[in-house]
């Protein structure tokens, strides 16, 4: 049981150590292989065993080839070793009674114990498991040790460490190349914006997913139904799939059963959900204090009485004059989700199967009160799965996959857009009323304040529900035919897959009534009721049913074959897909592709390999002349550590590899566009039309031109470039991967916005971009087991991805960094600040521009923000506005360190994610009380508002101003934020029981484990949690997990 632990340990380290590289090393350290002739021998005794003695031998293999460089190292001690030479023989001093490991790639490690006076012969076996490890690729498999592209890949149970609720939400940080951005931490709603290798084009940039080689979303699988994750970067490895792999492609493989015994695996965890970190808000007297502030500033009296502000301070009359902090008020500490799965695999010589069964729940954080009907947020999923694999004959193998999903979303009915709950809970004033007293909501009466606000129920409480139930169900029938009759390592493949989603959304409506504070001629507080309650109203709005389904199909031929030491591989796949209510203009007609796949492989002896690539497909976005798209791609490998040159270095250098790629990738897609060749479109008004005449009372009928057509669209297409190396040093034990890709991306589709909205129409669809992206990726392992029986490693991985527009239609501009051109995409166009108004001002400005301030428009007064006349007119205006200034939403830099051990029955890992150049623009909380002056108020704006000429230098916000808002409150560095973060993503601790009883109940695995997602967040960023979105339309805040787990395996 030991041994066979043991090596499956050893077997999950190398999988993670070579997922980039194309050489795998398999390392035995508790796997004794006795050599026939010699163990039989019996050792010296005594001291005779523990004196030095020298060793001798020769390393061949079963053909009796010398093996040149294979390692001989002492098993408890790894610092001793040497590697044998051009004849395959070695010498080493050791200690008499020593073990000995001898290894090398692609061979079985044999385990010997030294003696001495006997030369030692020995014979390694090919592991053809080693050799035979595969990663998946486009369309297929491909062996790890001759992939030559740049692919990135996890194991799915690398997943489990994490308890996310969304896939999409672990892999930054694990895989070199992606970086990810979650703005939400709403139930059911939290996947994160992944990008591979940053963005290339300012339209869609998310990458092509596809879960067992079929278009598919994969955020809300259960992560206990995925085998592994694989992520192609560069040309060479996306090529093939045409459309859409010019943004990089994420491919999914679920697990599938292998013959043997049923293996049944349980696992439970429970965990609660915090709010990573949350924004404080000014208190009442805060508040009245800044509003007083602002009024006086702007040349008015105080409105806010000096008995009103004590009241507010000292909380003498909660009812009168409240002071709530709406989001802790209305909002809970934490909320409880947990998740379960059950699952079975196994199977007979002719039958596999994985069967799966999982649910997860996700309860949300708002407050029920004395609301008779639940309202909160909740989300519960329950996905299934079946993947079973028949071997119909010796060369016919039938493969069908069923999975899917139900989930139901309960969330608070606004009664408007459901974007709005959490803006107006943010727009809150913590007088505007006192809450729920006696199971009464109590609004603030306008008639003792100078006014009230909104209060932080105003925007669901009462109002009821809405849940919405969707149903996903995706199925693959797969059929494998091997043709060696016609030639050996010939196959054919049929596939074709089913999609279906169906969503339904039914909504609850009610109204309670509020209660309003009143005076009595006693001087008593009484309370009148406004409004009415009512029943709920269940509607199932039209607008908000959902459905969609596709189909897909592929053929394939397959040749694969060993000629000597020359390996050969080749696909050719026609594939074709339909897609029913795309959405878009024409939601009713079906969206369709067809392609054609080829793909050719060669090595020699895994020493150099050659890889070609080329997709054919066919968009309805284009005309016919320009429907097809030909994608071409190539990429080398040299295994230069296989040379005889190389020898006198691999003592240092074990290993050592060259990859280069090129290819051509394309993109179709621009938004929900379609067919952009076809006539102009018009839209015709019967209801509701146009005046035709004079004092005509009734509108007639009437069309206007809508959009113009483009009947020369053509593929968005990009030259794509990876150059990289693989390398071990120090035997085995640490490796290093470095890439470096460079992307040029033209004919970009895009739709120009430069005409004047006098003309009334829209300008077709136009390849009129080009963007350049360049960046690297390192990543850094080491991985070793100490002699009693610690194992430990340590990955860190580095990411840096940057763009340039180097072409982009654009009207002239008065000035060059007006322009989008030559800057990064989601460049902000922004005012540069140069400080606050103070009475140095003018002097200080002067001295360093050569120039007075320039006319703001307004009469500047101390605490005012000043801002740079970049073009030195002397007035400021939009010519003064510059996209030269900061970074975006999305990272530049991603990092992440992933790191653990093992000791006896503990382990221990952990997930350190990293990511900067990347900044925030706030918005909805840039001007304090907000546009209408009655709205929230941030505790930090209170504290770092300007207010005399000693915070000229250390405020961050002007001074309050209404009149002087639109220039103190415009566009500029001065609320850009750096966004940049160093998160704890996630921490486990596990122990592996291993008890009397579980052998007589045939418990295989006992597993207790304590693990915690987004545990700790270092940053400098003030508004919430870095990664939330920083819009008007703010989102469910971010959350951390604490969780227990036991996982159980028969």
């Amino acid at each position: 049981m030991e041994k066979q632990k043991n090596f499956h340990e050893r077997m999950r380290m190398v999988e993670k150590q070579y997922r980039l590289f194309s050489v795998l090393l398999l390392l035995f350290f508790s796997f004794f292989i006795y050599q026939k002739g010699y163990t039989n021998e019996m050792s010296i005794q005594g001291v005779v065993q523990n004196s030095p003695i020298k060793v001798t031998g020769t390393v061949k293999d079963v053909n009796g080839e010398p093996i040149i460089g294979a390692s001989v190292i002492v098993t408890d001690n790894t610092q001793q070793g040497t590697i044998t030479d051009f004849d395959g023989n070695f010498s080493l001093n050791v200690t008499a009674g020593a073990k000995i490991k001898i290894s090398f790639i692609g061979y079985k490690d044999q385990i010997l114990t030294a003696e001495r006076g006997v030369a030692l012969n020995i014979v390694l076996e090919e592991d053809t498991q080693t050799l035979d490890e595969i990663e998946v690729v486009a369309y297929g498999v491909q062996k790890k040790i001759s992939i030559t592209g740049a692919i990135s890949s996890m194991k799915g149970d690398d997943l489990l460490k994490t308890p996310s609720g969304s896939i999409s939400n672990i892999l930054s940080g694990q895989v070199t190349g992606i970086s990810s951005v979650q703005y939400s931490g709403e139930p059911g709603a939290d996947a994160a914006d992944i990008y591979v290798r940053g963005i290339a084009t300012w339209q869609d940039a998310s990458p092509l997913i596809q879960v067992d080689g079929v278009e598919r979303d994969f955020s809300q699988i259960d992560p206990n139904e995925i085998e592994s994750i694989t992520v192609l970067k560069d040309a060479s490895a996306t090529a093939v799939f045409g459309v859409r792999g010019a943004n990089g492609v994420i491919l999914i493989t679920t697990k599938r059963g292998n013959q043997g015994k049923a293996k049944i695996s349980f696992s439970t965890s429970a965990g609660l959900n915090v709010r990573t970190k949350d924004l404080d808000f000014a208190n009442s007297y805060q508040y009245a204090s800044y509003y007083n502030m602002m009024t006086v500033n702007d040349g008015g009296t105080p409105i806010f009485s000096d008995e009103q502000l004590i009241a507010f301070r000292d909380h003498t009359n909660p009812i009168l004059y409240p002071d709530i902090n709406w989001i802790d008020y209305c909002m809970n500490k934490t909320a409880f989700q947990s998740q379960h799965n059950a699952n079975i695999s196994g199977g007979t010589d002719y039958m596999r199967y994985f069967v799966s069964a999982g649910m997860f729940t996700q309860a949300g954080m708002f407050k029920q009160f004395n609301a008779q009907d639940d309202f909160n947020f909740d989300y519960k999923r329950y996905n299934y799965r079946a993947n079973l694999d028949f071997d119909v004959s010796k060369t016919t193998l039938i493969s069908v996959n069923i999975g899917g999903r139900i989930e139901t979303k309960r969330t608070p009915e606004s009664g408007e857009d459901q974007n709005q709950l959490f803006r107006k809970l943010y727009w809150a004033v913590p007088f505007a009323g006192a809450g729920i007293v006696n199971g009464q909501r109590i609004v603030s009466n306008s008639e003792y304040l100078p006014f009230t606000g909104t209060d932080g129920l105003s925007s669901y409480y009462g109002k009821g529900f809405r849940t919405r139930t969707k149903n996903v169900l995706n199925i693959d029938l797969a059929i494998n035919q091997k043709l060696d009759m016609i030639t050996k390592g010939l196959s054919i493949k049929l596939k074709g897959a089913y999609n279906s989603e169906y969503s339904n959304t039914k909504v609850a409506s009610s109204s309670l009534a509020y209660y309003v504070p009143v005076i009595d001629s006693k001087g008593a507080v009484s309370l009148r009721k406004e409004g009415s309650d009512t029943q709920l109203i269940y509607s199932e709005p039209g607008n908000l049913f959902g459905k969609g389904r596709n189909w897909y199909m592929e053929l394939a031929l397959n040749y694969a074959r060993k000629f000597g030491d020359h390996n050969v591989t080749g696909l050719f796949l026609y594939n074709q897909s339909k897609t029913y209510y795309p959405g878009g203009t024409y939601t009713y007609i079906p969206s369709g592709y067809v392609g054609l796949v080829g793909r050719i492989t060669y090595d020699w002896k895994t020493r150099y390999m050659a890889e070609f690539n080329m997709g054919y497909n066919g968009s309805e976005n284009f005309h016919p002349d320009n429907r097809y798209g030909f994608f071409p791609a190539g990429s080398l490998g040299w295994v230069i550590s296989e040379e005889s040159f190389f020898k006198p270095l691999k003592e240092v250098f074990n290993y050592l590899k060259l990859r280069a790629s090129v290819g051509l990738v394309g993109n179709d897609k621009m938004g929900d566009r379609r067919f952009l060749y076809i006539p102009d479109t018009y839209v015709y008004k019967n209801d509701g039309g146009y005046f035709f005449g004079q004092n005509v009372g009734n509108k007639r009928p009437g069309a206007y031109e809508a959009t113009k057509s483009n009947p020369y669209a053509k593929w968005e297409t990009a030259i794509k470039q990876n150059y990289g190396i693989d390398a071990t040093f120090l035997k085995e034990r640490f490796n290093v991967s470095v890439d470096y890709f460079m992307e040029k991306r033209k004919d970009i589709l895009a739709e120009p916005d430069y005409l004047p909205s006098i003309l009334g129409m829209t300008l077709p669809v136009l390849n009129i971009g080009k963007v350049e992206n360049k960046g690297f990726e390192l990543q850094f392992k080491w991985n070793e087991t100490l002699r009693n029986e610690f194992h430990y490693w340590a990955n860190l991985n580095l990411s840096f991805a940057r763009n340039k527009i180097t072409y982009k239609n654009e009207v002239d501009q008065n000035e060059p960094w007006l322009y989008e051109t030559g800057r990064k995409i989601g460049s902000r166009l922004m005012r540069k600040f140069w400080g606050f108004y103070d009475e140095t001002a003018d002097l200080r400005y002067q001295e360093e521009f050569g120039k007075p301030i320039a006319d703001h428009g307004i009469i500047l007064s101390p605490g005012d923000a000043i801002y740079v006349d970049l073009n030195g007119d002397g007035k400021l205006d939009g010519n003064d506005e510059t996209r030269n200034l900061g970074y975006t939403d999305v990272p530049e830099y991603t990092a992440g360190l992933n790191a653990g051990f093992t000791w006896k029955n503990f382990d221990f890992s952990m997930q350190w994610t990293g990511a900067w150049n990347v900044d925030r623009m706030l918005s909805e909380f840039r001007r304090p009380l907000g546009d209408t002056n009655e709205k929230g108020l941030l505790l930090y704006q209170y504290e770092n508002t300007w207010r005399s000429s000693a915070d000229t230098f250390t405020a961050k916000f002007p001074r309050a101003s209404s009149l002087h808002a639109s220039n103190n409150y415009a566009g500029s560095d001065l609320y850009l934020e750096n966004a940049s973060y160093l998160r704890l993503k996630s921490v486990e601790i596990g122990y592996n029981f291993d008890l009397p009883f579980m052998r007589k109940i045939k418990l295989d695995n006992c597993r207790l484990y304590l693990n915690g997602y987004n545990l700790l967040t270092i940053t400098g960023f003030k508004w919430a949690d870095p990664e939330s979105r920083q819009s008007d339309r703010p989102n469910y805040p971010l959350t951390r997990v604490f969780n227990i787990g036991l996982k159980l395996g028969f």
